[in-house]
């Protein structure tokens, strides 16, 4: 009687297993990536009011670099395209009393400028601006508003805002003119008649100054409410009319300064 022999079927080869992977804490690490990324390099901004119209729209949707003005390293100034804060520029900073809030602004004086407005015209160490960009929407004239640092001013809004815009007449006006000190900026919004600007809150500090705008990537026309607020009403009407209140000649548009003195 012949016998066969059989091999022992093979065992399976044994799986490795994997650690799992905590999505809690990817999620985590990813979340932080993306906050790093846009609170050092580039930042989300919008619009809300018409102080800057019409080179920035209420409505617009931008991204403020971040880096522009940052500091210069020894290595890092020559692969990073730092620059120094010019005159005609538009900048992204800290209000300087209300801290949580940013502005947006041109700036118009550097630190050691003499600054005087004549008939709503700015005059810079003594020379008339040509300014392209600014409107005036309002017809009355306004002794302060109009010729600063001359006339008096009114006593409005937050009591530091005031507080600010008279400690600056005070100290840094002579013979009719402000000399902006060392440190800050005299900072005003391209549409004059309705911005509340360093004329009535005084200068901007330079650390204060976090960016500057340069390319709107999206325009809607909404309410100064909605865009400070995004609430249901702003939210239904981004559905109803997301197409036709969408700016679509604004999106994607390079912003740029204007070269002043």
């Amino acid at each position: 009687m012949a016998t066969t022999t059989t091999k022992p079927p093979k065992a399976a080869p044994v799986q490795k297993k994997h650690p799992v992977r905590n999505s809690i804490a990817e999620w985590a690490v990813t979340i932080l990536i993306l906050l790093f990324g846009t609170t050092t390099i580039a930042q989300p901004f919008v619009i809300p009011t018409s102080s800057m119209h019409n080179t920035l729209m209420t409505g617009d949707h931008l991204i403020v670099d971040k880096l522009a003005y940052a500091p210069a390293g020894s290595f890092s100034r020559y692969i990073l395209p730092y620059t120094p804060i010019r005159r005609g520029d538009i900048i992204v900073f800290r209000h300087p009393t209300l801290i949580n809030v940013d502005y947006v602004k041109r700036v118009i004086g550097l630190p050691g400028d003499h600054i005087k407005l004549v008939n709503r015209v700015v005059y810079l160490n003594g020379k008339p601006l040509n300014e392209p960009y600014v409107i005036h929407v309002f017809g009355n004239f306004d002794e302060y508003r109009d010729n600063f640092p001359a006339g008096i001013p009114e006593n409005f809004g937050d009591p530091k805002m005031v507080e600010r815009m008279r400690l600056m007449l005070s100290q840094d006006v002579v013979n009719g003119e402000l000399v902006v000190p060392p440190g800050s900026y005299f900072a005003m919004g391209d549409n004059r008649d309705n911005s509340l600007d360093s004329r009535y809150w005084g200068l901007v500090p330079r650390e204060n100054i976090t960016g500057k705008p340069f390319i709107c990537f999206w325009s809607y026309d909404a309410p100064t409410d909605d865009l400070q607020d995004y609430n249901l009403h702003h939210l239904i009407d981004l559905g109803l009319h997301f197409f036709t209140k969408t700016r679509w000649d604004r999106t994607l548009k390079l912003i740029h300064g204007y070269p002043l003195g």
